[in-house]
């Protein structure tokens, strides 16, 4: 005997409703997103402390290792520099597939980005700070430096749909959450309009002015404020004690917040250790993490901090979104999460093949 068997009838919206809603992850967490040499994207579960996917990038030298990251909000592509800094792939972090693409190099000219990307905040435009040479019989031609604007919409052949006027010596873009400024860092940090490329003002580094002080020094390359929206930077800097007359070299942290352009900075200590990168716990907005061959917790509010010694070098550093763990990265292809308020290490992981991360971010993307 057959049976029928009777659905009752479901609204087609509501219907498209539930089936939307079964798609969707039961709880979405925190994934970390690096890339290692030679070639490849990572993505890794820091819950569980292991590699949940990796990709080839596409038609890409492997004779250099990638550089910088921009996760999209949604967590679901990643924007790589990678062909020796020559181009920018955008991959589907669920099948590895390349959906956009930007190569700076053509004909006899050589364009290298070095690690100055960031994508807007409404995710339509990706900011690229381009350095340009001339190759020529017997000689290199530098030209002006430009930052190179695309739409990440324009798939595998993407041109500019604009191009700014630039300072030189860029090493990271930042758009301010409003999507109304561009920052650029370099030996100054410059504002700039990102619709004409206008320097509408700046935050002084290397023109830093203040008694006693001399002219600050700054290394940032790795970028990972998308926890907090705060920018930050470890600086060195010589000291002139007024009463005995000693020079010392001050460290400490500066920092920008992308929402409300306000600027921080705190000395911490005499210079003891190389801070090579940091980030803001995005809970915890007083305490700022630095690395190298040490994890340092600072308080950028009364300069206390707490560090601990690490089993090798690591060149970045992230937190994860509820402010509960730090994890560091970039060297020897390891990945390795701590407590933020102990500094207890819970245990690390390694990339595929044990390779470096080297210049690569290590950003945090939640889905």
């Amino acid at each position: 005997m057959t049976r029928t068997l009777h659905i009752p009838f479901v609204r087609p919206v509501l219907a498209a409703a539930l089936l939307a809603c079964s798609l969707l992850p039961a709880h979405a967490k925190d994934y970390l997103l690096t890339t290692c040499r030679p070639n490849l994207v990572v993505v890794a579960d820091p819950d569980e402390l292991k590699v949940v996917r990796s990709f080839t990038l596409p038609n890409s030298a492997v004779g250099h290792s990638p550089g910088v990251i921009v996760p999209s909000k949604d967590g679901k592509i990643g924007y790589v520099l990678h062909n020796r800094w020559e181009s920018v792939s955008g991959i589907d972090l669920d099948t590895g597939k390349e959906l956009f693409r930007a190569d700076f190099s053509h004909d006899n000219v050589r364009g290298k980005v070095l690690n100055g990307m960031d994508l807007s905040p409404d995710g339509k435009e990706l900011a690229v700070y381009v350095s340009p040479m001339v190759t020529l019989p017997g000689e290199y031609q530098v030209q002006d430096n430009y930052i190179a604007i695309y739409d990440t919409a324009a798939g595998l052949s993407a041109q500019p749909k604009r191009i700014l006027k630039a300072p030189r010596r860029i090493t990271s873009l930042m758009w301010s959450t409003s999507g109304k400024t561009l920052y650029a860092l370099g030996w100054d940090l410059y504002k700039i309009d990102p619709a004409n490329g206008r320097i509408t003002g700046q935050h002084p580094m290397r023109a830093w002015q203040r008694p006693d002080f001399g002219q600050v020094d700054i290394l940032n390359m790795w970028a990972q404020f998308e926890q907090s929206n705060i920018f930050t930077v470890p600086y060195f800097i010589p000291h002139k004690d007024k009463k005995t007359g000693t020079e010392t070299v001050k460290a400490g942290i500066w920092t920008l917040n992308l929402a409300t352009d306000q600027v921080r900075f705190k000395e911490f200590e005499d210079a003891s250790v190389v801070l090579f990168s940091s980030a803001t716990n995005p809970v915890r907005t007083d305490e700022v993490f630095t690395v190298y061959t040490t994890l340092t917790r600072t308080n950028v509010r009364t300069g206390e901090f707490k560090r601990i010694d690490l089993d090798h070098t690591f060149y970045n550093v992230n937190l994860s979104s509820d402010g509960k763990e730090v994890f560091v990265g970039g060297a020897q292809g390891e990945i390795a999460a701590y407590d933020t308020e102990t500094l207890t290490k819970r245990g690390s992981f390694f990339l595929p093949g044990k390779a470096d991360a080297v210049a690569g971010s290590m950003r945090v993307i939640h889905r």
